[in-house]
């Protein structure tokens, strides 16, 4: 599946945007943001400035290594955090389009600008940086990055990185992962694990562990690759039903069995496929925004979602840019509790049932016609009484 393809339906996914877009609409920002802030635009090079701010603030770099509508939710959330908490600044965002020359002049542009912070936006963007700024003067905060213990940035949790890294992560730990799945199935059997073979992040975070942890506890786990992204949709539709026939070996009702969903674009943006080949084996996602109003939706999530992650980023940046924080003592930024969602129509249409453990803990619930009826942990029809 092609970019603009991807970004079509990850649109869908993500809380709707603003028309403040940039150049060639390679970035965006949500509509509370926009009403906020103002975006001037050079190319991959742009320019976010707080409206009528009365002084030039902070200069903060972004570093993007492609566009994506995940980004901009984060952007977004980073752009609210500041404007609530009255720190002035101004925001250069730069997408080096995943080329290592251009990441370093961007890098170089930082310096000569006397950045304060930069924020690593993604993966790719936080392994490129840690790479080839590690050490440096201007502190660096990762957001919307996979965890970084496992791939190998940071030692541990806890020690913080002893550099002017700050990490964040965008992954649930496996073991409260499997925890809570455990909740929902408790003689779970098997687990077919969704993961594109081309998005290192995912594989060495999120479907090699979680195999791993579910190995353990003695669980089969089976991750099902997509190999070629383009080409996503006819791979999950070869792939899946296999995994299943095998499945129904150990779990002939396919009453222990689950399908995860892990942060691989090309697979969650392919959510309705995975549904019609999964049948009545729930299909769970690692991405929160998977789970959504309508069909179009996992029936459950356990993960962290972008908004969440670049919220805890956003307070990390503050704190910095502030003095109260240390760059090189921040621990690893880890959302706890996890974000669940849940949609019930999905969820009567396998004849799931959801333990009311997850119904309690979940932030996001749409019911049985798939419409929302708790958003960001608040009841609806509850705020509407007040």
């Amino acid at each position: 599946m092609k970019w603009p393809a991807i970004a079509a339906l990850l649109l869908l996914l993500l809380p709707p945007c603003s028309a403040a877009m940039a150049g060639d609409t390679w970035f965006s920002i949500p509509a509370e943001a926009a009403a906020q802030w103002k975006i001037s635009s050079q190319g991959d090079r742009l320019t976010v400035r707080r409206k009528g701010a009365k002084r030039m603030g902070a200069r903060i770099m972004v570093l993007y290594s492609r566009p994506s509508p995940a980004y901009e939710t984060a952007m977004g959330k980073v752009l609210t955090v500041f404007q609530d908490k009255g720190i002035e600044a101004v925001f250069e965002v730069i997408n080096y389009r995943d080329n290592p020359e251009q990441g370093k002049a961007a890098i170089r542009h930082a310096i000569s600008a006397q950045a304060k912070l930069i924020f690593a936006m993604g993966s790719d963007s936080t392994e490129f940086l840690a790479g080839n700024f590690k050490g440096q003067a201007i502190p660096v905060v990762s957001i919307c990055a996979k965890d970084p213990v496992i791939l190998g940035l940071i030692k541990d949790y806890d020690s913080g990185s002893g550099t002017n890294f700050a990490f964040t992560s965008l992954n649930v730990p496996v073991e409260t992962q499997l925890t809570y799945m455990l909740q929902l199935r408790p003689k779970l059997k098997n687990v077919g694990i969704l993961v594109d073979s081309r998005n290192p992040s995912a594989v060495q975070t999120q479907a090699r562990p979680f195999a791993a942890a579910l190995r353990r506890h003695g669980i089969a786990a089976t991750i099902i690759a997509v190999d070629n992204p383009a080409d996503a949709r006819h791979e999950l539709r070869e792939k899946i039903p296999p995994a299943i026939k095998v499945m129904r070996r150990s779990d002939p009702g396919l009453t222990n069995s689950l399908l995860l969903v892990t942060g691989s674009t090309s697979v969650f943006t392919e959510i309705d496929t995975i549904n019609a080949a999964a049948g009545r084996v729930p299909v769970l996602s690692a991405v929160p925004e998977i789970v959504r109003k309508g069909e179009s939706s996992a029936v459950l999530s356990i993960g962290v979602s972008f908004e969440s992650n670049a919220h805890l980023a956003a307070i990390y940046a503050a704190g910095i840019l502030e003095g109260r924080s240390r760059v090189g003592r921040l621990k690893v930024g880890v959302v706890s509790p996890p974000d669940i969602a849940i949609n019930f129509r999905k969820a009567r249409q396998i004849g799931m049932k959801i333990p009311f453990s997850l119904f309690e803990l979940a932030s996001q619930i749409f019911d049985g016609n798939g419409n929302p009826i708790r958003v960001n942990g608040v009841d609806i029809k509850r705020a509407g009484r007040h």
